[in-house]
């Protein structure tokens, strides 16, 4: 490290650092960081910065924090945002949707995280191309030369561990057919259009050691929106393609993903799948459903005439899979409080369906798992109201004290899906999840 420069802010003492080999000194970042109660890791695998002011952030023990349940707790989480006044990071659970609407969540919990959990982080670092920025509470800046120290002795891959997994399906082939004819019939009555249905993976007495399990998912899917979440005796270990929403200044960014098809080795092949996904009728009429209830949710807070379509299906291509997304995006008064615009789209409907209410009701009858953190939202606010959130999927979540693991996935159903061709996408999106929980990876 080099070029070290201090600055400082009403709240943070900050440092600049150049860094010799960037790859080398994130992972003894995130090794060091294992030691803490709170870590949010943030990372967007070199991706282009398009939306986004660093390539990858730390944030680590909490100087404060909410964790709460789903009652009022998005009031709960302006109340917090706005006394802080600082950075805060952590997660929305999809059972949030309880607070949004008159529902419930009753399926089984293997997890047990609590519905909402944002901290004040002691120390941050942001990293951008061969610079990290290092940001530390006044009150704690004297251990920033120590850490950094620290930092630089840490081993370059974590230990490695042999993991005792043995995953199972929480629901046979022939029930999930059996449970898409079902949806199939209210889409007939007209109850619904599309919804999105998940089935869970799971695992019980599952002894893993979550950052090495994260490091493989990360390089098995080089995903732009990773992340790898504890907070206490619970992980996260995600590789989200998928932005739920951004904010940089009056400018609200939403990115749904829906429309799927898997990589193949021959590269014409490959591009030939590619260009197949931008024309399929249905994939394509999946993707626009969601387009049409995300720009609605935005209009709610947009200021009149403001919300666009800046991409529709536009094919973006990543280590496993081809995936249809669309860019939509508006503009809101500079008075609107972040929370309320969150509030507002959560959940995100590439994860429920259209029409919402109807498809969240429809997911909860026939789902046998509650979704808890899966297809919520990791991310973060800033001092100045701005945030920016990922979409929970391709991810591993696990209760270490009870050594539960779980994976879910799922897919868009409308009335043209094929049930088996369905079912075949849940396992195609299963492969990254499936692979990383393997032992014998270095």
């Amino acid at each position: 490290m080099t070029n070290q420069q201090y600055s400082h802010n009403s709240l943070r003492t900050s440092k600049k650092i150049t860094l010799k080999n960037t790859a080398d000194f994130k992972i003894r970042l995130l090794n060091w960081a294992q030691q803490f109660e709170q870590v949010v890791w943030l990372d967007s695998n070199e991706y282009p910065r398009e939306h986004s002011n660093f390539d990858a952030v730390l944030a680590v023990d909490a100087h404060s924090f909410l964790k709460c349940g789903y009652n009022n707790a998005f009031a709960e989480l302006k109340r917090y945002k706005n006394n802080t006044q600082d950075y805060i990071f952590g997660y929305l659970s999809y059972d949030l949707k309880n607070d949004t609407e008159n529902l419930t969540s009753n399926n089984l919990d293997g997890l047990q995280f609590p519905d909402l959990y944002f901290f004040q982080p002691k120390k941050l670092f942001f990293i951008m191309d061969d610079m990290i920025e290092v940001q530390y509470l006044d009150e704690y800046a004297d251990e920033m030369d120590t850490d950094l120290e620290n930092i630089l002795k840490q081993n370059e891959m974590p230990k490695r561990v042999r993991h005792d997994v043995k995953i199972h399906k929480r629901i046979t082939k022939k029930q999930y057919l059996q449970h898409i004819d079902v949806i199939l019939e209210h889409m007939h009555r007209g109850d619904i259009y599309e919804v999105n249905f998940c089935q869970e993976f799971y695992a019980e007495n599952a002894k893993i050691e979550p950052l090495e399990v994260y490091h493989h998912l990360n390089e098995i899917s080089k995903p732009p929106l990773a992340g790898f979440l504890k907070i206490d005796d619970k992980f996260i270990l995600s590789a989200s393609p998928e932005r739920f929403v951004r904010k940089e200044g009056n400018k609200i960014i939403s990115q749904p993903i829906k429309g799927t098809a898997k990589r193949l080795a021959n590269k014409k092949a490959d591009k030939q799948l590619a260009i197949a996904l931008s024309l399929d009728e249905k994939e394509r009429s999946e993707n626009i459903m969601i387009v049409d209830l995300v720009r609605n949710d935005l209009s709610k807070t947009a200021i009149k005439g403001s919300v666009k379509v800046e991409e529709l299906c536009k094919v973006y291509s990543f280590v496993q899979v081809h995936q249809l997304i669309s860019t939509i995006t508006s503009i809101i008064d500079k008075n609107t409080d972040s929370i309320d615009v969150i509030k507002s789209l959560f959940p995100m409907g590439s994860m429920t369906g259209a029409p919402k209410l109807s498809a969240m009701k429809i997911i909860e009858t026939l789902e046998t798992t509650k979704r808890g953190l899966y297809s919520g939202a990791i991310g973060y606010f800033t001092p100045e109201d701005n945030f920016d959130f990922n979409v929970i999927i391709r991810s591993i979540l696990y209760n270490q004290s009870n050594q539960y693991l779980s994976y879910s996935v799922g897919g868009a159903i409308t009335a043209k899906s094929d049930p088996e061709k369905e079912y075949q996408e849940c396992l195609l999106k299963a492969i990254a999840m499936k692979k990383a929980l393997k032992s014998s990876h270095y």
